[in-house]
C-alpha cells in the first residue's frame, strides 16, 4: 500500500467522507507537509481503493440543489489493511529521498558563490514551511496524535534549519579563506 492510499485510507477508517472532505482534512491537518498527495489523486486513489475492496461507496441525497454526494466507507477488509499498515508505518524506518541530497551530491558542478546562494533560498523556504507548520498547529486542538505529528514535522524542519545554517556558514567560510590567501 503506498502512503498516499494509506492516508485515504485511514482518513476513512476514522470516519466515512467524501471526496470534498477528504481534501479538506488533508489541507486543515497540513497533511501535504510529510506525503505527497495531490488534490486530483484523490478521486483516483477513491476510486483504486473501492476496486481493491478496502472501501465501498454510497450515494448520499443532496442537501439542496445539484446531485448527491458519493461517501466513503471503509471495509472490513479495509480495517484490517489499515491496521496492518499503521503498524508497519510505525515499526520500520523509511527512508527518504529529499531532493538536497541530490544538490548535495552535485555541488561541486556549480561555484561557491552560486551553492551559497541556491542554499541561502533553500533556507528561507524551511523558514516558510516552519511558519506554516507553526500557523497550522495553532489552529488546533487536535487529537493527540495529529498534535504528535505536527510537532514531529516542525522538529524535523528546525533540525534541518540548523543544518543549512551550519553548512552555509562552513562554505562562507571557506570562500573567505580562500579570498585571504589569494590577497
Amino acid at each position: 500500500m503506498t502512503n498516499a492510499e494509506l492516508v485515504i485510507l485511514s482518513l476513512i477508517v476514522e470516519a466515512p467522507r467524501h471526496g470534498y472532505e477528504i481534501e479538506r482534512i488533508i489541507e486543515e491537518r497540513n497533511m501535504r507537509e510529510w506525503t505527497e498527495i495531490g488534490f486530483s489523486s484523490i478521486y483516483y486513489l477513491l476510486r483504486k481503493l473501492e476496486k481493491d475492496g478496502l472501501i465501498e461507496s454510497r450515494t448520499e441525497p443532496s442537501k439542496g440543489k445539484g446531485p448527491g454526494r458519493k461517501v466513503y466507507s471503509p471495509t472490513a477488509e479495509g480495517i484490517k489493511e489499515c491496521h496492518q499498515a499503521t503498524i508497519r508505518a510505525l515499526e520500520i524506518p523509511h527512508r527518504c529521498y529529499p531532493q538536497i541530497q541530490l544538490g548535495m551530491a552535485n555541488i561541486t558542478m556549480v561555484s561557491e558563490m552560486e551553492a551559497i546562494d541556491a542554499l541561502r533560498r533553500y533556507r528561507v523556504g524551511l523558514g516558510t514551511r516552519l511558519k506554516k507548520i507553526k500557523n497550522s498547529m495553532r489552529k488546533g486542538p487536535y487529537p493527540e496524535n495529529v498534535e504528535a505529528m505536527f510537532d514531529h514535522s516542525h522538529t524535523m524542519v528546525q533540525a534541518e534549519l540548523r543544518w543549512i545554517e551550519k553548512y552555509i556558514k562552513n562554505l562562507e567560510n571557506k570562500m573567505e579563506k580562500k579570498d585571504d590567501d589569494n590577497q
